[in-house]
């Protein structure tokens, strides 16, 4: 680790590999959690580059419970948090928009970071279970077309360093890549980040994961997700090539809200917000997983453009579907706690 350390004190980039080998020495049990931090610190201060992030981020997939099954066409839609804007859970609401439109979708997420309510606290609320075996993950997969993955379940070995993170109680490179750390096997993705600056730095780091498209977004007033309230910034990841370009709400046939119209509350409040949309309830809230949705749907291929994606979600939606895909894991974690379901 000395040799790695006093790389990042002078401010030179690790290669691929020798992040691998640092993230790996992050799980032995003779690394102190002043190396640990020093490391996170020493990124910080010289800035991340996508290979140190790639390479950190496959040490950890490899660490996460094992999943073992290649199913195709994956996605997952999730932000980085940090964003501080207290909005709804839009992803969490838009993913099963996107799995209604018929991608599936491995939603990894956790409990509150930046917002009130975070993904696995709403879910929670609505009664989907947290703690599915990678089996059962297969299982929904196959079945309903989308599964919940939360993050402190599938990787266990993390606790040390996140002892560690909370003690700096400073942005790290594990602000970045929660969202690249599913450990299902994805062919695209929808990635938010509240730092305009990093969109190109995340869509070259997806690219060095494998990732065929995707698309990073920070939304107008500096959302990690996609915003009603102006301009958006995007970068797609296609076949290697990586695009900017942007999307006003109005491109795509919705209207603009400002950010307040879209503010959340505690767990309850947010889980109604979500049963409102997918029941099919009109405003900002719908509009918002409306362009989040369809976002998703064009970095995945299934639509040809974000008005097409924009229009396949309200489909979704307004066909039951989209409902259905939670009332099928609602249904599902019922008979897991009933020991219907085998465990």
């Amino acid at each position: 680790m000395k040799d790695y350390l006093q790389k990042l004190a002078n401010r030179e980039d690790l290669t691929f590999t020798e992040m691998n080998e640092v993230a790996n020495l992050f799980f032995s049990e003779s690394t102190t959690d002043s190396e640990i931090a020093a490391v996170l610190m020493g990124l910080q201060l010289k800035g991340e580059t996508p290979e140190e992030i790639a390479g950190l981020v496959e040490v950890l997939r490899q660490n996460a419970l094992p999943f073992q099954k290649n199913i195709q066409e994956v996605m997952d839609n999730c932000g980085t948090g940090g964003d501080g804007s207290q909005s709804f859970n839009i992803s969490s609401t838009s993913a099963f928009v996107i799995a209604g439109a018929g991608v599936k979708i491995a939603k990894h997420g956790n409990r509150s970071v930046s917002s009130k309510t975070g993904s696995a606290d709403v879910l929670e609320e609505l009664g989907v279970s947290l703690d599915f075996s990678m089996e059962e993950v297969n299982q929904l997969l196959d079945g309903n077309g989308i599964a919940f993955l939360f993050a402190p379940h599938v990787h266990p070995k993390l606790k040390q360093i996140m002892k560690v993170r909370q003690e700096l109680r400073i942005p790290t490179i594990f602000n970045l890549i929660g969202p690249l750390t599913n450990p299902v096997k994805l062919q695209s993705q929808l990635l938010g980040i509240y730092q305009r600056e990093k969109l190109v730095l995340m869509a070259k780091a997806l690219r060095q994961l494998g990732r065929k498209r995707a698309i990073v977004v920070n939304g107008a007033g500096h959302l990690d997700e996609a915003s009603l309230a102006g301009e958006n910034y995007l970068v797609l990841l296609n076949k290697g090539k990586i695009k900017e370009f942007t999307i006003k709400p109005e491109d795509v046939g919705l209207n603009r809200y400002s950010l307040d119209a879209i503010k959340g509350g505690n767990a309850r409040q947010n889980a109604e917000i979500l049963l409102r949309v997918l029941k099919g309830e009109k405003g900002p809230y719908y509009e918002t997983v409306l362009l989040n949705a369809g976002l998703a749907l064009f970095a995945h291929g299934k639509a040809t453009s974000v008005k097409k994606g924009v229009q396949l979600a309200e489909v979704s939606i307004e066909s039951g579907l989209a409902l259905e895909k939670l009332n099928h894991l609602i249904r599902y974690s019922d008979k897991r706690k009933n020991g219907v379901v085998h465990q």
